[in-house]
């Protein structure tokens, strides 16, 4: 990495810890009493090297043994031992509530992010790896606020408190740590620039991974039928092998700082107990005076040597979960990505709110792409009237379904406009104008919840006999009721417990509760047999009554009574009118139904 990469890095890197800083400091009545909480634990441990030196020294008299001293201090030894590992242990439940709050409120945004932003960009992000973030990515920030966050603070305060005793007991014993101490940063700092990328990987590959299974596992059906379940695993593998490969690849080089900062200590402490026999026997010889520099007693000596390894210790810790911070950093990283991205596009100040449109819709002259250099619609004109019904209808690739997205406005035009009631829908707020319509997809939803609650979800506050009215119409009726709770029925996820026809039956019943102007339906009959789909129709056909309604269709059966039928192809409409006309001009339309009937 070159060095303005690098220091792109590290300013990054910065800006991820001020930020995990700001949602700490955000729950300040419990982070406060926290670090109180540290200063007393460490201060406590700490005095106890004190009072141990105390009771050796008392043992090493020259006047015998005062048994009494010896006594004392150690008791005072074992009260402040106990003491700190009590309010340790306190700090640990505080700091395990604080980072749970700290991963509600960040898991609460990051979803709260997601729901506001533009459609596109989960048509450009795999579901896997954005699930990946709400679980993974949370959970190891999660694991580094509760635990980690705690040994730092330990750490710190344990280094400055080891440095004071230390400095009071002897200070030429300290210059043995002017040479360990910065070996030790220096080569965490070193390692830890190469390890960081290393952990980025590691979170890259582990959502590429969660995406392809995701992907996989939502279409196991298919993969079995044309019995691609060795190719899939194969793939799999792959994918596994990857991100097992960045796990390892990872851990190992951040597992390496450990021992090697580990030798380093040992080395220091090793010269300390050296040097600091040296100078108890040069004290001892009666050369230094009690109270000059180079006088230190056999219990300072075993102070020192138990300082030395709670300030050693605490580096060896650190070097030892830097790589646990790298890996939370990566994740924080991936975490903050989401929450910076744009969300969808406010309501310009002068929005329109549509309270009741009448359900005349335009487009004029309309082009668009999803990206700039590749455009799908090509200057797309009609009109929709009030109450009539539109059908569209084209190959696969023709751009019937993008119509539908700029409709609801999931993406704004890039020319031309499209109108309701006259009102340029960019003039209009997203909220209402999506509430003016109701869609039924060929790909169901449904939620975990009861058949009541999947058909109300159309209209809030819709009682249980509008559910009941709705189903009716729908012709789901006759098989909710034959179920043992009815309407109580809990469905699960995505309504897996019943058929695939059925679930298009009620999420049609959600649509006609729905108190709406205009109505989308996009392949909405094409999981029911022909018998259901003409029933559906002939309810629809009523119920529809008033309203504007889109159909796009295959199954050219479905839209033979529609008012208009627009033929698309190549982002063009190159015919339109309705059932008869087209087939009287002998055009795409007339051998596209005839191919379908002969």
């Amino acid at each position: 990495m070159n060095k303005p990469e690098a220091g792109k890095q590290e300013r990054k890197t910065k800006g991820i810890l001020l930020r995990l800083c700001g949602y700490v400091l955000k729950y300040w009545y419990i982070f406060i009493p926290a670090v109180i909480m540290t200063l007393f634990a460490n201060q406590l441990s700490l005095m106890g090297p004190k009072y141990s030196g105390l009771a050796i020294d008392a043992i090493a008299s020259e006047s015998g043994v005062d048994t009494a001293v010896v006594a004392e201090n150690l008791v005072y030894m074992l009260l402040c031992y106990i003491a700190s590992a009590v309010i340790s242990y306190l700090l640990a439940v505080i700091m395990i509530k604080l980072s749970q709050k700290i991963v509600y409120t960040m898991r609460k945004q990051l979803f709260e992010k997601l729901t506001s932003l533009p459609v596109g960009y989960f048509d450009t992000h795999p579901t896997g790896d954005i699930i990946s973030h709400i679980s993974y990515d949370i959970d190891t920030i999660n694991s580094t606020l509760s635990h980690d966050l705690v040994q730092v603070m330990t750490s710190l305060y344990t280094v400055i408190g080891s440095l004071v005793f230390m400095w009071n007991i002897s200070k030429p014993l300290i210059a043995v740590f002017l040479v360990t101490v910065p070996a030790s940063i220096l080569f965490t700092r070193y390692r830890a620039k190469r390890v960081r990328p290393l952990f980025r990987k590691r979170s890259k590959k582990l959502g590429e991974l969660n995406g392809y299974a995701e992907e996989m596992l939502s279409g196991c059906g298919s993969i079995r039928a044309y019995n691609r379940e060795n190719e899939i695993g194969s793939r799999f593998n792959k994918r596994n092998t990857d991100s097992m490969d960045a796990y390892y690849e990872a851990d190992y080089y951040g597992a390496a700082m450990g021992p090697s900062v580990n030798f380093i200590n040992n080395i220091s402490i090793s010269l300390v107990t050296m040097f600091g026999g040296i100078l108890y026997l040069y004290s001892q010889s009666g050369e230094a005076a009690v109270g000059s520099l180079f006088f230190i007693s056999l219990g300072g000596v075993a102070q020192f040597v138990q300082y030395s390894r709670k300030f050693a210790g605490p580096i060896n810790e650190f070097a030892n979960i830097i790589s646990e911070f790298q890996s939370a950093f990566s994740a924080a990283d991936r975490v903050f990505a989401i929450l910076d991205e744009q969300p969808e596009k406010t309501d310009s100040d002068d929005a329109i709110t549509l309270h009741k449109a009448k359900g005349d819709v335009e487009f004029q002259d309309v082009t668009f792409g999803y990206t700039p250099e590749k455009e799908i619609l090509h200057g797309i004109t009609f009109d929709a009237l009030q109450g009539k019904t539109i059908a569209i209808v084209g190959p696969t690739g023709a751009g019937k379904t993008t119509i539908i997205s700029l409709l609801m406005r999931f993406y704004d035009v890039n020319g031309g406009k499209i109108t309701v009631d006259g009102i340029d829908e960019r003039d209009i707020t997203r909220e209402s104008l999506r509430k003016a319509y109701t869609m039924v997809l060929q790909d169901t939803w449904l939620f975990c919840g009861t058949i009541y609650e999947n058909i109300a979800y159309g209209r809030e506050g819709a009682t249980l006999e509008e559910v009941k009215a709705a189903a009716r119409a729908a012709r789901i009726d006759s098989f909710i009721e034959s179920l043992p709770d009815g309407y109580n029925t809990v469905l699960t996820d995505d309504g897996v417990n019943i058929s695939k026809g059925q679930r298009q039956l009620i999420t049609i019943a959600r649509a006609m509760i729905a108190d709406s102007q205009m109505l989308i339906l996009d392949e909405a009959t094409s999981n029911v047999d022909s018998r259901t789909e003409i029933k559906i129709q002939e309810a629809m056909t009523e119920l529809m009554k008033g309203r504007t309604c889109f159909i796009i269709a295959h199954r050219l059966s479905t839209i033979q009574n529609a008012d208009k039928i627009i033929v698309l192809q190549n982002g063009r409409i190159t015919e339109i009118g309705n059932h008869d006309e087209l087939l009287k001009k002998g055009g795409f339309y007339s051998t596209l139904y005839n191919s379908q009937f002969n």
